[in-house]
């Protein structure tokens, strides 16, 4: 797949703990951004953060069963971006969604592994 070198980042920003259909939420929209033949996708989970209600979410060790911050990012061209967008307002009922314009400089495979 060849990504144009103007894409755009969509960003989400939820809880560890959010479900959708039973599932977690992170793991709903991966699936739903590979069904979709997006780019790529990456979750990464934050060791502290806040949102809309200011609670404190944090990894520290009194508080390890505390609903840590889940960042999704999504790399492709516009497009495809704008037919997620859709689908991802049914299934997140809280949280952050941002959208930027990036410039791609590299998006290789390497078909020998």
């Amino acid at each position: 797949m060849k990504l144009p070198s103007e894409a755009e980042l969509l960003r989400i920003f939820i809880g560890e703990a959010d479900k959708y259909e039973g599932k977690p939420l992170y793991e709903a929209i991966i699936n739903l951004a590979r069904q979709k033949g997006m780019a790529g996708a990456t979750v990464v989970r934050g060791l502290m953060g806040f949102g809309a209600h200011s609670r404190m979410h944090t990894a520290k060790i009194l508080r390890l069963s505390e609903d840590l911050p889940i960042i999704i990012e999504i790399v492709d061209e516009t497009q495809k971006i704008e037919s997620l967008l859709p689908e991802l307002d049914q299934m997140i009922k809280e949280g952050l969604v941002t959208i930027e314009k990036i410039r791609v400089l590299a998006y290789r495979y390497n078909s020998e592994r």
